[in-house]
């Protein structure tokens, strides 16, 4: 590919006076992609979570004025960015030469959203390139780069299918910090497989009460192999069958296996520390357990004791830190503890850019004190689940490890294939749960792929 050089032609100059913002904020579809490009750079500039990003974007009135197709578009918009940053920084670095312009931050979300829409959502060329330059022009410290955005999005256009046909793109959408962790821990195939799984935009997973086959042909999925039901939803989740009701709730396959490693909960009294946003609280209430949910956020609680409310199951909810709480003993305790997250870049692609390595560690010296916590509140004979939604070591098989050593009262009790639905391969050698983004695979890729998630399961002697 030729290069773009990286300031402004005359031509350029006088577009970028002459057009008004006014002019560009009325645009049709102007709206959801200004919102979107305010996603992307609080992400990537801000490290601030796409999730909460989306949850601040619903609350503005300009989003609030949209209708339901570009409020989607919205979502797929910030999410395909994110997706898909390396590739796309990595075409703009050969299309510019000298970089992008250091005092218009806002140039760079300008072309990603147009960019995104090009390569990859099925959006028209001309309206993709014409409502990014809008972007640019509507933008104080961008107008001046409008008519350099025009240029690279149309060369883009013109040249951008053949650009993907011969880029490593699994390898440019993984942070080299990340990759190389995964080489380290996985091998080459099983890092690449991982990093490719990530460029599939995932379906929707649920855990049903009951009737799993009932509500997948309802939804148009499909029953998984480990009693989950995959759906492909258009539209919101409250609007689809069988939410109002309370028939299922959001979770992932993988997130789902932990909660059914504790056996018969009849009568049982279990504590589900780190709760929300509350999917096995969920699960462990359904199961007959009474339990006893704990977290510190009291906003996440009022979202669980809703959900809770909706689906018919009742649960205790403590606002607590679990490192400073304690009532009495428990038969089973279960801890799903904050993490790093990396096994949940499926879902959600903003985890690669938002954290650094130099987390993995803080992040284990905490997992250290909460598993401990956990074990010290776990009766007799009872069970304790350690999981992580990550997919490094040292959070998972690492921080089991060293409980293990330090305290001869508990024990592993390893998953045997089969149980509670889980595939051997899906085993460690120590027996312990280890799901990857790559497992599950399916020709429809839609259909395709889990969460990377560790489990273990401990006893107290």
């Amino acid at each position: 590919m030729g290069l773009i050089p990286g300031r402004m032609t005359p031509s350029a100059a006088k577009e970028g006076r002459t057009s008004g913002a006014t002019e560009s904020v009325d645009a049709p579809g102007f709206a959801a992609r200004k919102i979107a490009a305010d996603i992307v750079e609080n992400v990537i500039r801000r490290r601030r979570p796409l999730d909460e990003q989306l949850q601040h974007a619903s609350t503005r009135p300009d989003f609030c004025r949209l209708p339901e197709r570009d409020r989607a578009l919205v979502r797929a918009l910030a999410a395909t960015v994110l997706r898909r940053l390396g590739t796309a920084r990595h075409l703009l670095g050969r299309l510019l030469d000298r970089g992008l312009p250091s005092e218009a931050p806002f140039v760079e979300p300008s072309l990603l959203v147009g960019i995104a829409q090009i390569l990859w959502l099925d959006v028209p060329d001309h309206a993709a390139v014409d409502l990014s330059v809008r972007l640019a022009r509507a933008d104080r410290r961008a107008a001046r780069y409008a008519g350099l955005v025009n240029a690279v999005l149309r060369r883009v256009v013109r040249e951008g299918t053949h650009y993907l046909a011969s880029t490593d793109l699994a390898a440019l959408d993984t942070p080299g910090w990340l990759m190389d962790r995964w080489l380290r821990n996985y091998g080459t195939e099983i890092a690449r497989r991982i990093a490719t799984a990530h460029a599939q935009e995932p379906t929707l997973d649920l855990t049903v009460k009951e009737e799993a086959r009932h509500w997948a042909e309802k939804l148009g999925g499909r029953v998984l192999p480990t009693g989950s039901v995959r759906a492909v939803a258009h539209g919101p989740t409250t609007q689809l069958p069988g939410y109002a009701e309370g028939a299922w709730w959001v979770q992932d396959a993988a997130a789902a296996l932990p909660a059914r490693l504790m056996g018969d909960l009849r009568g049982r009294t279990v504590a589900d520390l780190c709760a929300a946003p509350g999917g096995k609280t969920m699960q462990l209430a359904a199961a007959g357990a009474h339990v006893v949910a704990v977290d510190r956020s009291a906003h996440r609680l009022e979202r669980l004791r809703e959900n809770l409310v909706r689906v018919g199951l009742t649960a205790e909810l403590v606002i607590a830190d679990v490192l400073e709480w304690g009532a009495g003993l428990f038969d089973a305790v279960l801890l799903d503890a904050p993490c790093s997250a990396t096994g949940t870049i499926r879902r959600h692609p903003d985890v690669p850019w938002i954290k650094r390595e130099a987390d993995i560690p803080a992040l284990a010296a905490v997992q250290r004190r909460l598993i401990a916590k956990a074990a010290e509140l776990v009766k007799p004979r009872g069970t304790l689940i350690y999981c992580v939604c990550s997919l490094e070591p040292e959070e998972g098989i690492g921080i089991v490890s060293d409980l293990l050593r330090q305290e001869p009262r508990i024990r592993r009790r390893p998953i045997i294939p089969g149980e509670g639905d889980i595939l051997a391969e899906w085993l460690t050698a120590e027996g312990d749960l280890r799901t990857l983004p790559c497992h599950l695979p399916n020709p429809d890729l839609a259909m395709s792929g889990l969460d990377g998630f560790y489990a273990a399961r401990l006893e107290r002697l």
